[in-house]
């Protein structure tokens, strides 16, 4: 059974997409940070639906933590394929007057250095196996440019450069790197929302709906399956058309 990583995968998009790779079939690694109880309900979800899946703890900024995270995952489960690279923290609205440099470390922690650091640990198994997808979660805020989120916004760009030149390193080796950019898909950290949150979002979003973690989970699924063995270095933007390429 093909193992997949998942990191951030305790609630929300994480764990969406841990649910749909097991349901693909798929042995999956739900990793978490602080949340072990949400990750045990997600591992349990999985079970109950007749798939394979072991909780994780590690902190994915952490090199040490990585590989430590690395290892167990190989010991319990097998050598890892597919890496998701998911993790996130807090997102604040920064205007540029009182945006620091730290306020762009905070940001480059988990979208540059977490998947390079989850990557390296994995990436002799995905050599070995002549086999691999890499598959980064991005954000589509990067083209919508939204004031306040620079810091936001030049991480997330800097994820997608990433994947675009490891799609290119990584080819001859048979993996694929690729990444999938929700637009704004309410989840567990966005709070109760009103009609008056969702309204003026919804009049640019040609499709008329918000988006659901099941609609990236699908994407994902996709770039994981084999019917994706031949797309690498791509962006999938999944926001109804609220931004067109």
């Amino acid at each position: 059974m093909t193992v997949a990583l998942v990191s951030g995968a305790s609630r929300g998009l994480g764990a969406a997409i841990a649910e749909q790779l097991a349901a693909d079939g798929f042995a999956v690694a739900v990793n978490y940070a602080s949340s072990r109880s949400g990750a045990e309900r997600v591992v349990a979800d999985i079970r109950a639906a007749g798939g394979t899946a072991e909780a994780f703890g590690a902190d994915v900024t952490d090199e040490s933590a990585v590989e430590d995270l690395a290892g167990r995952v190989r010991a319990a489960l097998g050598p890892v394929e597919v890496l998701v690279a998911n993790a996130t923290g807090p997102q604040p609205e920064v205007p540029l007057d009182r945006l620091d440099w730290r306020d762009h470390l905070d940001q480059l922690e988990f979208f540059v250095k977490s998947p390079t650091l989850l990557l390296r640990a994995v990436l002799t198994d995905m050599r070995t196996a002549g086999n691999g997808r890499v598959i980064q979660i991005g954000s589509d805020v990067f083209e919508r440019a939204l004031p306040g989120m620079s810091a936001y916004a030049a991480a997330k760009g800097a994820q997608w450069g990433l994947t675009r030149t490891w799609a290119r390193e990584l080819g001859a080796d048979g993996i694929t790197v690729n990444l999938v950019a929700p637009g704004w898909v309410p989840v567990e950290r966005h709070g109760e929302l009103t009609d008056a949150d969702l309204a003026g979002y919804l009049s640019d979003v040609p499709l008329g709906r918000i988006g659901d973690p099941a609609d990236v989970a699908a994407a994902v699924s996709y770039l994981a399956s084999d019917a994706a063995s031949f797309v690498t270095g791509q962006r999938i933007t999944v926001n109804g058309g609220h931004n067109m390429d």
